[in-house]
């Protein structure tokens, strides 16, 4: 036959009827599992065999048909029939092992399952799970079961349910009206944070800081837009002179000169603008001066750039990209950088410059901004940027290596371009062999586009330098490149001297070059 509770088969003993055997044999009148009646003992050779499996936490017993041999007397039972252990919420109870002489059970095997041990101390009911077997107290060697039996839970009825939702709901309409006519101090707590105390004003930088030198220069340093018909340009400048005159780079205006429906757009630090005009240009040393008409600007001071030394601090300032007021720092990492700017091919555009180096960022819209020291003077235009080798394009952005005209090419070119609105440079009228590999430059032994590798009467040949010759030094610095040279010279002053090192077949010299002046034009 099989229990009603779980439909599990139950095994019925020898000579027992099995209608009047209990449904269960856990099962009591009221419905609750409970041990059962303590069975007789049956001798070790007559013990049944056992074929139990678990399931679901229940203890199924064995086919095996019940021994025929007479039973032993029953021991009298502790606890009267339809009784039983319950195992108080959220404890075990702790049984010894079984003894090795104790028989079978009659009822099958029991399987220990693991009993979970409360979760976070939170005790709880542990349900379906059959308990190990221990001998009775005061009856050694007859085991029983203690069962852990499923809590029932009280349900409410719908009468009851009803009303506790509607009660529920007004309360929570009560606290929400409540709950805003409450300040933030009724019903927050103080956090408690730690907080620097506040002071009566903002607070003072050092002048030498990046901040104080910041401060100092942003209040010169202009955007420029430039709007034509091949497109629009932007770039950086700064305020050379009070009364309206502003220094950047040719590049950044290149495209309007000479275009009358070109615009050339200033914005200042406070956000007002005001139309350009081109004081002067110059691509020799790609500088450029504008005109706006404004009165007491403040001017940036221009620096001794032949003082600075590599490592000095720096700070950028500009617009990379559009984006005014931009500020960068770092140090000057090298100095007398042979930079030049164009085309080779179109020598008139060709900008040579002895550069300033540095690491201080600088992208494309900083160009025509001042480089200036821990000082705020300035001590270069910032103007290029190096192009990792083998890159395609024209236009990068910074990889640490920047380069700025220095400061005292800046003002003797720009009082050039106010006074007569254009520029010239040093020559000593050589033309260069471009082809030449080995130590030094050569001077051309060709005929150039009509121009002699030489120039009649000019500053070289005064000195002695002939077609062929190779300058070794200028002023006791090698150049192993024709830019170094060329840079080298421009970075001087027509009408100053300079000394080249010059070699002639198998000998080697010094000469003394005056310096002239390039026609302009």
């Amino acid at each position: 036959m099989t229990n009603p509770d779980d439909g599990q088969p139950v095994a019925v003993p020898a000579g027992q009827d099995p209608e009047q055997a209990p449904a269960s044999p856990f099962a009591s009148p009221s419905g609750r599992r409970e041990l059962p009646p303590t069975p007789p003992t049956p001798t070790p050779d007559q013990a049944p065999s056992t074929d139990a499996s678990p399931a679901d936490g229940d203890v199924t017993p064995a086919s095996a048909a019940a021994p025929t041999a007479p039973a032993a007397p029953t021991p009298p039972a502790p606890h009267p029939p339809g009784t039983h252990w319950s195992v108080p919420h959220g404890s075990v109870p702790s049984f010894a092992p079984p003894s090795p002489s104790v028989p079978s059970n009659p009822y099958g095997p029991v399987v220990q399952q693991p009993v979970p041990a409360p979760w976070a101390g939170i005790p709880y009911v542990t349900t379906g799970t059959t308990a190990a077997a221990e001998p009775l107290p005061g009856q050694p060697g007859v085991p029983h079961t203690v069962v852990l039996h499923r809590k029932r839970r009280r349900t409410l009825s719908a009468a009851w349910v009803v009303p506790l939702v509607i009660i529920a709901l007004a309360a929570g309409a009560v606290g929400g009206v409540v709950g805003s006519r409450l300040t933030e101090d009724d019903h927050l707590a103080d956090a408690g944070l730690p907080l620097a105390p506040v002071g009566a004003g903002p607070v003072e930088r050092a002048p030498g800081s990046v901040a104080g030198i910041a401060a100092g220069v942003l209040p010169s340093v202009v955007s420029i837009q430039v709007d034509g018909p091949e497109g629009s340009a932007t770039g950086s400048g700064f305020v050379l002179r009070g009364d309206g005159y502003l220094v950047t780079n040719n590049h950044v205006i290149a495209q309007a000169d000479g275009a009358a429906s070109t615009t050339i757009t200033v914005t200042f630090v406070d956000g007002s603008e005001q139309d350009a005009s081109i004081v002067g240009r110059t691509a020799d040393y790609d500088l450029a001066v504008l005109k706006v008409d404004a009165d007491g600007l403040t001017p940036l001071l221009l620096g001794d750039s032949d003082a600075v030394v590599v490592g000095d601090p720096v700070v950028a300032v500009g617009a990379p990209l559009g984006l005014a007021g931009t500020v960068t720092t770092g140090i000057v990492s090298a100095l007398n950088r042979p930079v030049s700017a164009g085309e080779a091919t179109e020598s008139d555009d060709q900008a040579f410059i002895n550069a300033i180096q540095t690491d201080a960022a600088i992208n494309p819209g900083n160009s025509g901004g001042p480089l200036v020291n821990a000082a705020g003077e300035v001590i270069g235009i910032n103007s290029a940027i190096a192009q990792p080798p083998g890159s395609l394009s024209m236009v990068g952005g910074s990889i640490g290596l920047g380069f700025a005209i220095p400061s005292n090419q800046v003002r003797r070119t720009a009082a050039q371009l106010i006074e007569t609105g254009s520029a010239t440079y040093p020559i000593i009228g050589v033309l260069l062999d471009q082809r030449y590999s080995g130590e030094g430059v050569q001077v051309s032994t060709d005929v150039q586009d009509g121009r002699q590798p030489v120039t009649a009467d000019g500053p070289a040949e005064r000195a002695g330098i002939h077609p062929g010759d190779v300058i070794l030094a200028i002023d006791g610095r090698p150049v192993t490149d024709p830019d170094e040279l060329i840079v080298a010279i421009r970075a001087r002053t027509p009408g100053d001297t300079i000394v080249l090192h010059v070699r002639s077949g198998s000998s080697e010299r010094d000469v003394r070059v005056k310096l002239d002046e390039s026609p302009t034009g």
